[in-house]
């Protein structure tokens, strides 16, 4: 068994230490060290997208980071989206265009969002389709998610209510 290492990181803003084991993976170590278990553990390879937090600003696939990795990172995660108890405009929009279902792949779909839509305050449809593309979802057909980041971008000040819902809007 390996020994120990001291890893000193940032969660939801509030730090952490702790000693880990080097192969302790970081999407273990939040849910298992931390008790953050919105961060939800899918395929463990990085195909489904259900682990993503962020590291630094970033999108990352913690089961596929070790903690050891994110010694000195801030991290965010799904729980820290929030703010005082008031939802990010994101998981406001969600909620509104129903973009979510039995809820398994959302706080991945909202962690990986987040990044896009500060890269990428107006986006189109086929920019927010092949955003999603590595986010997984067995429930639904995209169509209420892919609205609802549309409405997330409108709300935050980026797309114009005709530009990726403008479709939807005119005939429903």
């Amino acid at each position: 068994m390996a020994q120990p290492v001291d890893v000193s990181l940032s969660v939801n803003g509030a730090p952490h230490r702790r000693a880990v084991e080097p192969r302790l993976l970081l999407s273990d170590f939040l849910r298992g060290e931390l008790g953050l278990t919105g961060t939800h553990v899918g395929c463990e390879h990085g195909v489904c997208g259900a682990c993503t937090v962020l590291m630094d600003g970033e999108a990352v696939r913690s089961c596929l980071v070790f903690a050891v990795q994110a010694d000195g990172a801030a991290l965010v995660t799904v729980e820290g989206l929030d703010s005082a108890g008031t939802l990010h405009p994101l998981q406001e929009a969600f909620r509104d265009a129903h973009g979510l279902q039995c809820g398994f792949c959302t706080p991945g779909i909202l962690m990986s969002m987040i990044p896009f839509l500060r890269d990428n305050p107006r986006p189109d449809e086929p920019q927010i389709r092949e955003a999603l593309s590595g986010n997984l979802c067995r429930c639904t057909g995209y169509q209420n998610i892919v609205e609802a980041v549309a409405l997330a971008a409108e709300r935050m000040g980026g797309v114009d209510a005709g530009d990726a819902t403008g479709a939807a809007n005119a005939t429903g």
